[in-house]
């Protein structure tokens, strides 16, 4: 047998070629998924969840229109997410509890609507309550159940309650509906329902046209006017609407804790069309006594998008929701099946900042960091004076957290979702010249939809007593979330990019600013099936 050895050189030289071509071909893929989109993950996502601007880790529901969370509860273990819904078509109508739960806040699925109109009228905002010792007779044991609070919206606006024995799976509307009649006011709704340790009695308070009106109960069937309160602070430039009442310690202090009492507003917020205020003070089971030594306004939310909060009851922690977006242009938003988005879920604290004065601090909840994947980009203690463009970055949803030392530029911070072919951006930054965090879309995909959504939003924010200002951004396929100085300012706003607009870059204008930490995390979606 004869050896050609020109030919098995020849052999062995093709496949050295091929072993080096492969490593080159998986070294570039496993370079581009660590900084691009994986399209494993992408394949992974159900189809009725995966349109261009279908949020992926913020819930939704898979058709329809949806408005304010009600009904928030935690219970046996579980999250529930009730919320305003036309399970018929895209545009306010129909209104009735759609119902969603969770067991992390991250991943939900979406239930049979739970409650729906009936002849007395639509079903509005509302909240949930866990009776589990009975006290409302309403159920055939001492085991309790869920009891519901909504207003029933026909020719007038009165308050009812339904209950249910499995959960929130099925409700029963109670026989001796209304609870609590119409006084004679035309804006007369959404009842919040608390039990008040103090006081031994459960507390219910109302919108009521530019007014908040508190009741009580023993038994939540019999309710007793106990006071008003908001007729003459606060912001006063539309109707008053889904009130929150919860206590939290000042900077982690049992023995100084404050009431907060906070109001939705539509129109007139501070951003334009609807927002939300809060107040900080004292409440003895009848009033509601504000203490602080500001008595300005005091903003929910700085952006367009963070309307209707409400806290989960019987959580352990304070943690709440909003609808992601504004009555001023809500019917026209770009998105289809569905229309209508919740924020993600936030952890609520007070604390006091460096001119004294106590505030609402708001945190998304521990459990988003499942959803994070390893991080893709880093920097450190880098002083950056022009653009900073992400090389190879191709990414629609991730988290930057960032924390800068303010130096002589003029105004700093990030373009994302920026499109090269479409001219697309949204720029979250900080104006150093005049102390403010901002988000601004006008540039940022689709915008006109409506007059009102292109714009620039801004919030005050304070350099920290080091020098620096962080901000940690949460970027999804249509949507921005800012909290900035650890959450003491939010921006919450939608964005409509284009699916190709996936660029990131970091900018400093006029001037030298340092980064002195830097991390950006893709993250997954929630819908995955696997």
């Amino acid at each position: 047998m004869r050896i050609n050895i020109k030919a098995i050189t020849l052999i062995l030289f093709i496949v050295f070629l091929t072993i080096i071509g492969l490593s080159l071909v998986y070294n570039y893929t496993s370079s581009n998924d660590s900084i691009g989109e994986n399209p494993a993950t992408i394949s992974s996502i159900p189809d009725a969840y995966n349109q261009a601007f279908r949020p992926q880790y913020h819930f939704t529901p898979q058709s329809n229109w949806m408005n304010d969370p009600n009904g928030m509860v935690y219970y046996n273990g579980e999250y529930h997410l009730f919320y305003q819904h036309n399970p018929h078509g895209s545009q306010f109508g129909n209104m009735s509890w759609g119902h969603a739960v969770s067991e992390d806040l991250v991943h939900w699925e979406e239930l049979d609507v739970a409650l729906q109109p009936d002849e007395h009228g639509m079903i509005f905002s509302g909240s949930v309550i866990a009776d589990e010792t009975n006290e409302s007779g309403l159920f055939p044991t001492d085991e309790g159940g869920l009891v519901a609070f909504y207003t029933s919206a026909g020719d007038t606006q009165d308050q009812r309650i339904a209950y249910s024995t499995d959960e929130g799976r099925t409700w029963t509307k109670y026989e001796g509906n209304p609870v609590v009649p119409n006084p004679g006011i035309v804006d007369f709704r959404d009842p919040k329902v608390i039990w008040h340790e103090a006081s031994s009695q459960f507390v219910m308070l109302l919108a009521a046209g530019n007014k908040i009106m508190f009741y009580g109960s023993k038994n939540l069937r019999d309710w007793d006017y106990l006071s008003e309160y908001g007729q003459d602070v606060g912001a006063h430039g539309g109707v008053w609407e889904t009130p929150e009442l919860f206590q939290l310690p000042v900077d982690g202090n049992t023995k100084n804790e404050k009431w907060v009492l906070q109001v939705d507003m539509n129109p007139g917020s501070i951003a334009g069309g609807s927002g939300g205020q809060y107040f900080l003070g004292e409440f003895n089971g009848k009033e509601f006594i504000r203490d602080e030594k500001d008595q300005g306004i005091n903003w929910v939310d700085y952006g367009k998008d963070f309307y209707a909060a409400q806290l989960f009851n019987g959580a352990e922690r304070p943690i709440w929701m909003a609808w992601m977006s504004n009555w001023e242009y809500a019917s026209a938003i770009p998105t289809h099946p569905f229309r209508g988005a919740m924020s993600m879920p936030r952890t609520l604290s007070l604390q006091t900042d460096q001119s004294g004065e106590v505030q609402l601090v708001q945190q998304p909840v521990e459990e988003m960091k499942d959803l994070r994947m390893e991080p893709v980009y880093e920097m450190a203690d880098k002083t950056i004076s022009e653009p900073v463009q992400l090389s190879s970055f191709d990414r629609q949803t991730y988290e930057v957290v960032a924390e800068f030392k303010v130096g002589t530029a003029r105004e700093f911070g990030f373009r994302v979702r920026q499109g090269t072919e479409t001219g697309e951006q949204t720029v979250v930054g900080y104006d150093a010249e005049n102390g403010y965090m901002f988000t601004d879309r006008q540039y940022s995909g689709v915008t006109d939809f409506h007059p009102s959504f292109s714009g620039v939003y801004r919030a005050p924010t304070k350099i920290k007593e080091n020098g620096t200002v962080t901000m940690r951004i949460f970027v999804d396929r249509s949507s921005v979330e800012l909290f900035a100085n650890g959450g003491e300012e939010v921006l919450t706003n939608r964005i409509f990019p284009s699916l190709t607009s996936k660029d990131l870059q970091i900018y400093a204008v006029d001037g030298e600013v340092n980064v002195e930490s830097l991390k950006i995390y893709p993250i997954e979606s929630s819908w995955k099936t696997s």
